[in-house]
């Protein structure tokens, strides 16, 4: 409640084995590759899992070619898979953000040029 005191329990803290690890990346990159899609090639795409203090938190990241960078986190709590519309979802909300990103920097004022 105060302080630094932890807001979960230490002993409920996920583990994934090696397999389900391996299964939480590819649930990743298809996310990254389905964001890298919706998005010019001026954007980077990312994805890491990393271990914190109540298990691994995956996340997938977007940096734009101008503005801040905008990203997604998900922390397995008993399950690892992403259901395939949870994944557009999230592709799809990364996409719009980073585009924004974008917007917001650059302004109404800009006149795109054509190719």
């Amino acid at each position: 409640m105060y302080g630094n005191l932890p807001s979960q329990d230490e002993s409920t803290a996920v583990e994934l084995t090696s397999e389900e690890r391996k299964h939480l990346r590819a649930e990743l990159s298809s996310v990254a590759n389905r964001t890298r899609e919706l998005l010019p090639s001026e954007f980077v795409v990312g994805s890491e899992i990393v271990e914190g203090t109540n298990g691994p938190r995956a996340t997938v990241a977007v940096q734009p070619p101008v503005g801040a960078m905008v990203s997604a986190d998900y922390t397995p709590d008993g399950k690892i898979d992403i259901a395939a519309d949870e994944r557009e979802d999230i592709a799809v909300g990364l996409a719009a953000s980073a585009a924004l990103q974008v917007k917001s920097m650059v302004g109404n004022d800009h006149t795109p040029t054509a190719k």
